[in-house]
């Protein structure tokens, strides 16, 4: 099993930024992709970004110009950072991981663990 822990959410402005990060703990984080999604209130949780530990990444096309993930195989971290931030860009983010053997996944049915979520929220 794989833990996962998001921290690094809040509160900013708009044209803000934020840097989000999730640690993953227990079975061997390494073999798995581990991606970010978002859900805002009443919305569908959407793909942010992706990364396996090779730094194969997918992105949202939408977001890939804001928002940046990498990945740290060290210290077992994945990062989002979000510049220029929007209030559409408020909601819910949950890092969330996908086993080696899957490909740039993107579907949340993809990924068998889950953090508890940071929640994000971007005043105009």
């Amino acid at each position: 099993q794989v833990q996962l822990v998001e921290s690094g959410g809040g509160s900013a402005q708009a044209g803000g930024s934020l840097r989000l990060s999730c640690a993953a703990s227990g079975s061997t984080p390494s073999d798995y992709w581990i991606g970010w999604f978002r859900q805002s209130v009443g919305g569908d949780r959407e793909a942010v970004a992706t990364i396996d530990a090779r730094g194969n990444i997918r992105n949202t096309p939408s977001l890939k110009d804001r928002f940046t993930i990498s990945r740290d195989n060290q210290k077992n971290t994945v990062n989002l950072q979000m510049n220029n931030l929007t209030p559409e860009d408020t909601a819910m983010y949950y890092c969330a991981a996908a086993p080696r053997s899957k490909w740039l996944p993107f579907r949340d049915d993809e990924y068998d663990y889950w953090g508890q979520g940071t929640q994000v929220t971007v005043s105009s």
